[in-house]
């Protein structure tokens, strides 16, 4: 046989089939015909070695498990990321702040309102992938906006995948945003919205009370975060200081979300989805627009003419404890805060001596002076230390040791009852049912102190809008602890007539004057009388009745009648051409070192069915029946004039 691959069969004629395949199966491999394949035939040699065969079938096997791996965790594990983000791609979320509620006072006039303003605003992640053609486009817009180029770099950088609005420009005139729009029109990265901005309507005695709007603080985001209140965004706005922020919830509503669809050069086809805004709800308060601007004028006219730092007035409704009017001056204009302060004007207002920006009639603690002795005549009366007809006789003073405690009046006032002592304002009388003397046991620090809490003073009275303070009510312990010193008799005495130690907030002396104008019932004060929803609907907020701080009623009638004695008959006879019988008490309480006084005035009208009580405060102004009862008398007027019953919503 030749020699040759020896799977090669050959036929040979005159041999079938079966012969052949039995020829096949008889022939020998030799070693000499096995050396020879292995040598003659290379592709043979590399099909038969097992070694390497295996290799690429292990190779095979681990790219194929690799592959199956990547798409089972692409598709198993990450798909629902993976789909969010093919679906980023191709969509925008939009939210769009609702329009705030609108504030109205007691007769339905609007204090606030919104107005159209525009904002440049760019999205990082819309800007080109491509660099050269990135710093083009903040170029451009760096030219056109006139912002700073690395301002806009630094943002670009910070939020480069956000497909969140990063706000360039505020408070962009309706000019100014169309030539923006006009110029940057071919950047899919620039918006030009328009959104509402908040406006005050009223004077800027006002703007305390209504406070204003503005941006997050870090502080304010990141409780907002802890609060898990994921409705708000980093760049919206929220009430910052006064009933803006006490009913933040109320007047934000519900922003509108929308879904759009974009296409590759991320410009906007088609809404997918929209759930409209729903707008905050309205505050109807129980202020008295007019009676704020009178009550404002004429204190502004008072600091100027005894050239006083500052001055506060509240007008309260006794029925409810409804707060009419509250001003504090001097101020300053909510407008500018929401448009944004320069760092010269903000600078301005916090180093300006008569500071502007501290709300007295809720947070300026002073000495009460007189207005104090109708809760201390209350306190007698009603623990039966005196009655209505104990009688005291004032000579000039009380002299204790050497220590001696004037009246104001040289000579005194002579034989003196409860109410001519609050008509007269006797400072005897009030020392010896205070402090007591060798011949009459007084009520002591201990009660005084009780009934003055009882009356709304030593704590914040939980007015609805905040940075309320709590004024002071002095103690023995706190002296010996404070000051180091024991607790004297001449204590109690000051304490008796409002001075020394003790502190009060012109709220807190409107408060206690209702108190006493209606009888006898402390009302938590407030502003807000009403909710108006979207459809109408209104939610009334009830008054709250607090407590009665006197058990005998009769108490408080006595001291009404005192009240109504000083004005005719007393230190309050000015409020007489009023034509309509009022009530009052005026107050100088002494502060500091050098003798200077503080003037107040307190009193409630009609002294019938009193429907305002009020506390004027001039800082230094001297005499409280020169420099405050004028003031609280314009307030009354204009109140006995104009007051009606509130319009309805």
């Amino acid at each position: 046989m030749p020699h040759g691959n020896p799977f090669d069969v050959v036929p040979v004629a005159g041999l079938g089939r079966s012969k052949v395949i039995r020829r096949f199966r008889s022939f020998e491999f030799s070693d000499a015909t096995l050396d020879a394949t292995e040598t003659d035939s290379p592709t043979l040699k590399h099909q038969v070695q097992p070694n390497r065969l295996r290799a690429l079938m292990i190779l095979f096997s681990v790219i194929v498990t690799i592959l199956l791996g990547r798409g089972a965790w692409l598709q198993v594990f990450n798909g629902g990321s993976m789909r969010d983000a093919a679906e980023e791609n191709r969509t925008r979320l939009y939210t769009t702040p609702a329009p705030r509620g609108i504030i109205y006072d007691r007769n339905h006039t609007a204090l606030v309102e919104n107005v159209a303003e525009f904002t440049l605003g760019i999205i990082p992640g819309d800007l080109p992938k491509d660099q050269q053609e990135r710093t083009r486009v903040i170029q451009k817009i760096s030219e056109v906006a006139k912002i700073p180029l690395d301002t806009l770099l630094l943002i670009a950088g910070k939020k480069s995948s956000s497909t969140e609005l990063s706000i360039l420009q505020e408070h962009v005139p309706y000019h100014d945003a169309l030539a923006l729009r006009v110029r940057l029109q071919d950047e899919p990265a620039v918006q030009v919205k328009a959104s509402p901005r908040r406006h005050y309507l009223t004077d800027q005695s006002l703007s305390p009370v209504l406070g204003y709007t503005g941006k997050f603080t870090d502080q304010e985001w990141q409780k907002l975060l802890e609060e898990l209140q994921t409705e708000y965004r980093f760049i919206d706005v929220i009430g910052k200081t006064g009933l803006e922020a006490t009913y933040e919830a109320q007047l934000r509503g519900t922003s509108e979300k929308s879904a759009v669809e974009v296409n590759a050069q991320r410009r906007e086809q088609k809404v997918i989805t929209s759930e409209p805004a729903i707008p905050g709800q309205n505050l109807l308060t129980t202020i008295d627009a007019g009676l704020q601007t009178a009550l404002g004028t004429a204190l502004t006219a008072a600091l100027k003419s005894y050239h006083s730092t500052g001055g506060a007035a509240v007008a309260i409704d006794p029925r409810t404890g409804g707060i009419l009017a509250m001003v504090s001056m001097p101020t300053y204009n909510s407008n500018d805060f929401v448009t944004g302060l320069s760092t010269d004007a903000y600078r301005a207002l916090t180093s300006d001596v008569r500071r502007p920006l501290f709300f007295r009639a809720i947070a300026g603690e002073y000495p009460s002076g007189s207005t104090i002795k109708p809760v201390i005549a209350s306190a007698a009366l009603d623990q039966g230390v005196i009655t209505p007809q104990t009688t005291v006789m004032s000579t000039g003073g009380i002299k204790i040791d050497k220590w001696f405690f004037p009246d104001w009046k040289a000579g005194g006032h002579g034989v003196t009852n409860v109410t001519k002592a609050i008509a007269e304002s006797v400072n005897t009388f009030f020392y010896t049912i205070g402090g007591g003397t060798d011949s009459f046991t007084g009520l002591g620090i201990d009660r005084m102190t009780q009934y003055a809490r009882a009356f709304g003073f030593g704590a914040p009275t939980g007015v609805d809008i905040p940075g309320e303070r709590g004024g002071f009510l002095p103690s023995k312990a706190w002296k010996e602890q404070v000051k180091g010193e024991p607790w004297y008799i001449g204590d109690t005495y000051h304490f008796a007539i409002g001075q020394g130690d003790l502190l009060v907030t012109p709220l807190q002396m409107a408060l206690s004057t209702a108190t006493i104008a209606n009888g006898g019932t402390l009302y938590k004060p407030h502003f807000v009388q009403a909710f108006e929803g979207n459809n109408q609907d209104i939610r009334q907020v009830s008054p709250t009745a607090l407590r009665s701080p006197v058990e005998h009623p009769d108490a408080i009638a006595t001291v009404r009648l005192g009240m109504r004695q000083a004005v005719t008959s007393g230190s309050a006879r000015a409020l007489q051409s009023l034509g309509t019988p009022t009530a009052g008490k005026t107050g100088t309480a002494q502060y500091g070192t050098e003798n200077k006084t503080h003037a107040w005035f307190i009193g409630f009208a009609p002294y019938e069915n009193p429907t305002i009580a009020i506390a004027v405060l001039v800082e230094g102004g001297g005499e409280g029946g020169v420099a405050a009862l004028p003031i609280a008398k314009i307030g009354m007027q204009y109140w006995l004039e104009h007051s009606k019953t509130p319009t309805k919503p």
